[in-house]
């Protein structure tokens, strides 16, 4: 169910700048790293190496790599350098990522419409979309 996830993705757009702006102030994060990482538009590869499943991120500031199995808890340090609890499932063809420190917690949803990704990050009420496309 992951297969139409899986592949190159490079990102088009980030909607809702100034919402990510907050989004990232939000979750702590550094007023230049935010600043950084809402100009970046990484190429996010997804795959699958038998039964788990992998994003690894390129891009000019911090490539990073997670690699995990759906329904299962890991350790994940974000973007902003946060180590979080996270946890990647499925549901009606929506690959949903919940992270979770302190007692924060974002939600990433991803899903495929039209061959773009839509990835909508929500924090407080806060919700900043990324566009991508296959490359």
């Amino acid at each position: 169910m992951a297969e139409p996830f899986l592949g190159t993705w490079k990102m088009l757009s980030c909607e809702n700048w100034t919402k990510m702006f907050c989004f990232l102030c939000l979750t702590g994060v550094s007023l230049n790293v935010q600043k950084m990482v809402a100009s970046m538009k990484p190429i996010l590869h997804i795959g699958a190496n038998g039964d788990k499943l992998y994003f690894k991120t390129e891009s000019s500031f911090k490539p990073a790599t997670i690699c995990f199995k759906l329904g299962q808890e890991f350790d994940e340090t974000t973007e902003g350098n946060k180590k979080v609890k996270s946890i990647v499932t499925l549901d009606n063809g929506s690959m949903i990522q919940v992270q979770k420190w302190l007692d924060k917690e974002t939600t990433i949803k991803r899903e495929v419409v039209d061959e773009k990704m839509v990835e909508k990050y929500t924090k407080n009420n806060v919700v900043s979309t990324r566009i991508y496309e296959k490359m």
